[in-house]
């Protein structure tokens, strides 16, 4: 009977705590896309490595919308459609992309995904960082697993992603709040004349 007892109060207590620790993850991811979810934009540079290539580059962001500059392609999203063009071939391919593929090419996006389905945790990594892991409460999802690093500024320095295919790892740099029209999130075809477009929708 004691030993039954000991163990419920031993549960309890753990259960306490994950709930403790889940809401201090919250208020992290709060500041962090309070912070990063600037009206006007914002920009930044980034480094990824992963199932999704190696590649680095800048990137521009404004609520759920991004543009990616690499060296190899011009990335463009206006929250519903993706414009992505390949410098070398030409060609501009128009998609409508999953959470994952999203994510994928933009760090920001757990901003938007956190709130929903996803159980998480927090920790001190050092130097007032903190690290948030994410897993999806449904082992199905496109994202089924993050680690979100950010620092004392509420400003995210890495984010590693697994999806099915495996782990990717984007490194986040020199971020700073930016004015942004809409219009630099969709693809200007009278800037690419030649280019062929191929519709994947």
């Amino acid at each position: 009977m004691k030993k039954t007892l000991i163990i419920t109060i031993s549960l309890i207590f753990a259960m306490g705590m994950h709930a403790q620790n889940a809401e201090q993850a919250r208020k992290i991811l709060d500041k962090t896309a309070a912070t990063v979810s600037n009206k006007g934009g914002a920009s930044a540079s980034f480094t990824m490595n992963g199932k999704y290539g190696n590649t680095s580059g800048t990137i521009n962001i404004k609520g759920n919308k991004f543009c990616a500059y690499t060296p190899q392609a011009i990335i463009w999203y206006d929250g519903k459609t993706q414009w992505t063009y390949n410098k070398s071939a030409d060609e501009v391919n128009v998609s409508t992309p999953t959470q994952a593929q999203q994510q994928s090419l933009n760090p920001y996006t757990f901003i938007n995904l956190y709130k929903n389905g996803f159980n998480m945790s927090s920790k001190a990594v050092g130097g007032g960082s903190n690290q948030v892991h994410l897993t999806a409460q449904n082992q199905k999802s496109g994202i089924q697993e993050m680690y979100i690093t950010i620092d004392k500024n509420y400003h995210p320095t890495q984010v590693k992603m697994r999806t099915s295919k495996g782990w990717s790892t984007i490194s986040i740099s020199n971020f700073k709040a930016k004015k942004l029209s809409d219009a630099a999130f969709k693809f200007n075809a009278k800037a690419y004349p030649n280019a062929e477009i191929i519709d994947l929708r």
